[in-house]
């Protein structure tokens, strides 16, 4: 960012947890550099809103949303927070509801109930934390010891508590959710906003990502509901799984 960054840069917005490979940005020092430029500093954090501590404060930054449904709250509901001074113009014009920068009329039951997921998230986080990262962290060790040609995508630590990436090599990823899907295990090659497209996943195409390695990529999420014997059942079913599809594969040598 400092190397891209110039003055005639009017907005820096970055994500804070990616929803692919859930890799956590540093987003107050990212928040610096933007400001040190003149540039004021926005940050999706979705995906992070509930999995990781979040205070606006400490981070510096100018804007921030976020949106209900990803912390179990109600669907169609979303928060921007924006720092005070900060003025920004209203792309939708009418009423002076929500401090004039949005008109219609509020989904009050929506907001309330996005307010009770909030405080409840916040009571929960610490135990959420330890819980799936646990999980995760099992995950990954199982996967990584047994099942050979696989590579865990992203940072092993710098990374949202629920997510684990995986690149299978010498298989294709949409096959592997298929039969995965038929053994009872629900995952997905991207995430759940573009997986409908069928395209290569930008997100590994800028990370330098082969074809071989996108289309191998699959995308295991998980929450405080799930347990240490899902996770045992679910190593057990991608291991055969993967083991079946490189033997119809024409590569099968090559990652027997």
């Amino acid at each position: 960012l400092k190397n891209s960054i110039s003055r005639d840069v009017a907005l820096v917005s970055i994500m804070y947890a990616n929803n692919e490979v859930g890799t956590i940005q540093p987003i107050k020092e990212l928040t610096e550099i933007a400001q040190q430029a003149g540039a004021p500093f926005h940050t999706d954090a979705v995906q992070a809103a509930g999995k990781i501590p979040i205070n606006v404060k400490d981070l510096g930054v100018d804007m921030m949303s976020m949106s209900s449904h990803k912390i179990n709250g109600p669907k169609g509901v979303g928060a921007l927070f924006v720092r005070s001074g900060l003025e920004i113009a209203p792309i939708i014009h009418g009423g002076g509801q929500e401090s004039e920068l949005r008109s219609g009329t509020e989904n009050v039951p929506g907001i309330a109930g996005f307010g009770k997921a909030c405080e409840l998230a916040t009571q929960r986080i610490s135990s959420y934390q330890t819980h799936v990262s646990r999980l995760r962290d099992y995950l990954i060790k199982r996967i990584s010891e047994e099942i050979l040609h696989s590579r865990l995508n992203g940072s092993r630590t710098d990374r949202i508590p629920n997510n684990a990436h995986f690149t299978f090599f010498g298989v294709n990823g949409e096959d592997l959710i298929i039969k995965l899907d038929e053994n009872g295990v629900a995952a997905s090659t991207g995430s759940a906003c573009s997986v409908k497209k069928q395209k290569q996943s930008h997100v590994l195409k800028a990370m330098g990502f082969s074809y071989e390695e996108i289309t191998g990529s699959l995308r295991l999420s998980f929450g405080t509901n799930n347990t240490k014997e899902e996770i045992d059942r679910t190593v057990g079913v991608l291991s055969s799984v993967v083991k079946e599809l490189r033997e119809l594969s024409p590569f099968k040598s090559k990652y027997a």
